[in-house]
């Protein structure tokens, strides 16, 4: 981490996380793909859940991201008992947080989704699914947070495999639970939540278990005291880095009721692209998972340079990969929209967002990196500034200027020229940073 080749570093980190982020993803996608076997409704319910499941999901990524910067220049301060300590103290902070977002989510069921545009019809067919996958909130976080802490040790083979056996569990599970087969009766959408939080559950467990064993958190209560010392850490970055990341699912939500207005087929499409997105997306996310620990403690011990280069490595890759993806996805956007559904307008759009969409995914990693980088390096207000203008600033007018004028297809580029926008400011903003660092470092010595 601190001495090793970069390039090196980063594919030895990021290639395992790629494999338990492939199986992760499989959550909402098989889910999509067995709840659009259901109907057109249920696949239109899925798809409004996304961005109120992703504002729980996008507090514990914040919490993570406190965690994982904070115990790596702990680490890279070679400071191991302190790290300990603050491992507990961040899965006692996203026990309780959590759980509080899901209670308070489950009361608000039908307001929330009502604002979102979806219509009575919808409603009961979204509380049957978010009433258990609220219930099996907590079940996320632990294993969430638990994975940051192994990350920021340097290890991202066991998330992989953590990752990657929960979404096997989801996958197995899925069919029967939603169908039924023989004594296990057919519980429709519930049966995708059900069967998300079983696996969860197992999550749970076996992080615990690893924690423990690895001698990376101190298996106790902590007392008042030592909470409030360690936690402070987490939460002066985690709350931030959480605010920048349930910024998404807000914009998403309100774009999500701009698309509403075209009708239930154009949301259903909508809802599988988000859902491809987030396939096509694994390299670049995680990327972004096995970047901050090597900043974090390359930071702590104050090795700027080796910072500088290991973003701009990331960057370059993620541009590059990511056209590729386009590529693909571009010449075979048709088959893909006719594996989700047979409905013909459905399949047109989800075709017409994979043509235009991923274009704008390269750039988006820019950002995404950036984000990253800005938490590993103790500066969350800088991603919480980035991901505001992303999101408020561009992403959200320019989808509903582009809807104006040329419908869903105009709402679509707008995505696109959102993301360029927002990844030559990124770049810039954090090239900044990095001289001023460096300027810092010669001063002192």
């Amino acid at each position: 981490m601190l001495t090793g080749d970069i390039k090196t570093t980063l594919r030895s980190m990021t290639m395992p996380m790629i494999v338990g982020m492939v199986m992760l993803m499989t959550f909402g996608l098989v889910d999509t793909f067995f709840v659009a076997l259901l109907g057109v409704d249920e696949l239109a319910a899925i798809s409004f859940t996304f961005p109120v499941t992703f504002t729980v999901i996008s507090l514990n990524i914040g919490l993570g991201i406190g965690t994982s910067a904070v115990i790596g220049r702990l680490l890279g301060n070679h400071q191991v008992a302190e790290a300990k300590i603050t491992a507990t103290a961040a899965l006692m902070t996203v026990f309780a947080l959590v759980g509080l977002l899901c209670v308070v989510g489950y009361h608000t069921i039908p307001i929330i989704f009502s604002w979102l545009g979806a219509d009575a019809l919808l409603i009961p067919l979204i509380y049957d699914y978010m009433s258990i996958w609220y219930a099996a909130g907590v079940f996320l976080a632990i294993p969430m947070v638990g994975n940051s802490v192994l990350r920021a040790a340097g290890d991202t083979k066991s998330p992989s495999m953590i990752m990657a056996s929960g979404g096997a569990i989801n996958a197995l599970l899925d069919p029967l639970l939603i169908f039924g087969w023989g004594p296990v009766p057919a519980f429709g959408i519930k049966g995708a939540a059900i069967a998300t939080g079983i696996a969860w559950a197992v999550g749970v467990i076996w992080i615990l278990i690893l924690l423990h064993k690895r001698s990376l958190m101190t298996p106790r209560w902590l007392t008042l005291k030592e909470y409030k010392t360690h936690a402070a850490g987490i939460l002066n970055i985690g709350i931030p880095a959480a605010g920048a990341n349930m910024l998404t699912p807000i914009a998403a939500g309100v774009v999500t009721a701009i698309v509403a207005g075209y009708g239930p087929h154009a949301v259903a499409a909508w809802g599988v692209g988000g859902r491809l997105e987030s396939i096509a997306s694994i390299v670049m996310l995680a990327l972004s998972m096995s970047l901050p620990p090597l900043l974090s403690q390359n930071f702590g011990a104050q090795q700027i340079d080796r910072v500088k280069a290991a973003y701009q490595i990331a960057i370059k890759f993620v541009v590059g990969f990511q056209l590729l993806v386009f590529s693909v996805l571009y010449i075979v956007a048709d088959y893909i929209a006719w594996v989700f559904t047979k409905e013909t307008e459905v399949a047109t759009l989800i075709a017409l967002f994979l043509m235009i969409v991923p274009l704008g995914y390269g750039l988006q990693g820019v950002v995404v990196l950036t984000n990253s980088a800005f938490n590993a390096v103790h500066r969350p207000m800088a991603a919480l500034c980035l991901n505001s203008l992303r999101l408020f600033i561009f992403f959200v007018p320019f989808c509903y200027l582009g809807s104006i004028y040329y419908g869903l297809t105009g709402l679509f580029a707008g995505v696109v020229l959102a993301n360029a926008v927002m990844a030559l400011i990124s770049y810039a903003w954090f090239m900044r940073m990095i001289k001023q660092e460096q300027s810092t470092t010669l001063s002192h010595s």
